[in-house]
């Protein structure tokens, strides 16, 4: 197994020891207090309006499907708009919504399909303020503690779920699922508070914001050129499917397997979210002698393990016990995951990157939750968990194949040297489109690594907004290579070369070393234009420019 810098992780302050945090940290404590005390009164109450193991399964799967529909969208929403007025948002409509479900189940009018309505309902907003609240962890604690802090977020849900739901469980027992509701509602209003009196310091917009479409296409395409962060979606994915059924079929064990009720479903959810603290408190340690393959892959087979053994088990204890294994495998893996994606995505394009994983995650147990709803339908819940195992055996497997890589020390932070040129021919934002070209001397005996090196930059430039990029050598003069590619407008491309960051200088590096001359390589930045478009006397010329401002080091 690899070992990762032990001393790291031990050196950098508690992400408690940071004020704004600290109180968001605690607000948001009570607030996951109320949902799953919430959940519990859900799950139970759709047990009391029907017997059918689906419908009780869609009950959670009613929560995660948003995730997947609505991700991509509530990145692009969170990386262009302020996190901080778009959680504020969320949790005020989910506080409505929660009150409006408890007023409904409180007269007694709640369907089946209605409380899986208001069920998706919340789960909308949960999953607009999903992206927007991880990539806000970036904006409260410095990049070094951001693991740690990510790993303490996770601490926090499931320590309201170690106790959350056995409360939910008392609470339905005694004063009924509208009780339940009622208490989510006002456990919105203290974060409601602290998010109010947040004052982020935010970086100035000196550039317009992206239409919402173009962002996420920007977000799809940097993650498309992201191979690690494309094996966290993949590996999130399986782990998705197979962690579902634990979740989803918690309400059915507890009726059917245990012969409990309301307060049993609360203690086997208290199991669950204990273990998932001790993976909280344990992940940092973790990440200190293992490698995050190692991490995850032993993060599912404890979730298989732990399912297998809730599968088997009549008795309350032993099913406790594979709660608590599952819980533990639960969050290593999901925060390990958040970890790595948010590590490997620079802070213009986090919430889409962190958005597109939860769709891969929270849309395997969305699909998860519905598989495993049918096969417990036909063919008993046992079996569906057995089934849930082995599919979680399957995916701690698929590390075999698609290793997850090792967060690396790459700097993400944007360059800050690139300058806007200045041209001969008028421009504006919108004129466009912008063909670019660079030419390169490149001697005989450095061909091979050159093209290594452009294999690096088609890459980089793809990952940035450019499109059409191509790379072309002159028949008639085998020294000189020609770098091409477009953007749309002339604003895309300063966006583009504002988002090169610190890891990429060695690329530019490396290119400038291989240029075999003193001078930089010559840019050519043109708008393309087509034939009689314009009159002959107002046709547009081409610029070239190689002053220092050109060299594809700083501004190309």
């Amino acid at each position: 197994m690899d070992r990762v810098n032990p001393a790291a992780p031990e050196t950098t302050p508690s992400p408690f020891s940071i004020p704004t945090f600290r109180a968001i940290w605690a607000a948001s404590l009570a607030s996951n207090f109320g949902g799953l005390i919430q959940s519990v009164g859900a799950a139970w109450m759709m047990t009391s309006l029907s017997a059918s193991p689906l419908l009780i399964a869609l009950v959670p799967a009613a929560t995660t499907l948003p995730i997947m529909l609505l991700s991509l969208w509530a990145g692009a929403v969170a990386d262009n708009l302020d996190r901080r007025k778009v959680m504020i948002a969320c949790q005020a409509s989910m506080l409505v919504v929660s009150a409006l479900l408890a007023i409904t189940a409180w007269a007694g009018l709640v369907t089946p399909w209605l409380l899986l309505g208001f069920t998706f309902a919340i789960g909308c907003a949960t999953a607009i303020n999903g992206p927007a609240w991880q990539a806000s962890v970036g904006d409260m604690v410095p990049r070094a503690v951001l693991p740690s802090a990510i790993a303490m977020n996770g601490m926090g849900f499931n320590l309201a779920r170690s106790v959350g739901p056995a409360l939910g469980g008392v609470i339905v027992a005694t004063a009924g699922a509208a009780a339940a509701f009622f208490t989510n509602a006002i456990s919105y209003v203290a974060l409601l508070t602290v998010l109010a009196r947040w004052k982020p310091d935010r970086p100035p917009q000196l550039l317009p914001r992206e239409r919402l479409g173009v962002a996420m296409g920007a977000g799809v395409g940097y993650v498309a050129m992201s191979p690690k962060i494309q094996l966290v979606l993949l590996r999130g994915g399986a782990f998705g499917i197979g962690a579902s059924a634990v979740s989803a079929l918690m309400p059915l064990v507890a009726r059917d397997i245990l012969g409990g009720g309301a307060l049993t479903f609360g203690m086997t959810s208290g199991a669950f979210g204990i273990g998932a603290v001790l993976g909280a408190f344990g992940s940092r340690r973790l990440r200190a002698r293992l490698s995050i393959e190692a991490i995850v892959r032993t993060a599912a087979l404890s979730l298989a393990l732990g399912t297998a053994i809730t599968g088997a088990s009549g008795w309350l204890a032993l099913a406790m016990l594979g709660y608590m294994l599952a819980g533990f495998g639960w969050v290593t893996a999901l925060s390990t995951f958040n970890v790595s994606v948010q590590m490997s995505a620079p802070r213009w394009v986090v919430a889409r990157a962190v958005s597109l994983y939860q769709m891969m995650a929270f849309g395997g147990m969305a699909v998860g939750a519905w598989l495993f709803g049918s096969l417990a339908e036909h063919h008993g819940v046992v079996q569906a968990l057995y089934a849930s195992a082995a599919a979680q055996f399957a995916a701690a497997m698929l590390g075999l194949w698609r290793p997850l890589p090792q967060l690396g020390e790459e700097n993400l932070d944007p360059r800050g040297d690139w300058q806007e040129p200045d041209t001969v021919v008028p421009v504006e934002a919108r004129s466009g489109p912008v063909v670019v070209t660079i030419e390169y001397r490149i001697p005989a005996g450095s061909v091979v690594p050159f093209l290594s090196a452009m294999s690096e930059r088609k890459r980089i430039r793809r990952r940035d907004g450019a499109h059409g990029w191509k790379l072309m050598r002159d028949l008639a003069d085998p020294e000189l290579w020609v770098e091409r590619y477009h953007v749309s407008t002339w604003l895309d491309y300063i966006r583009h070369n504002q988002r090169r960051t610190v890891a990429d200088i060695a690329n530019s590096e490396a290119l400038r070393q291989l240029h075999g001359r003193d001078e930089p390589p010559v840019v050519h930045r043109m708008l393309e234009r087509q034939t009689g478009s314009l009159p002959i006397s107002r046709a547009p010329d081409s610029r070239e420019m190689s002053d220092p401002m050109t060299d594809p080091t700083r501004s190309s």
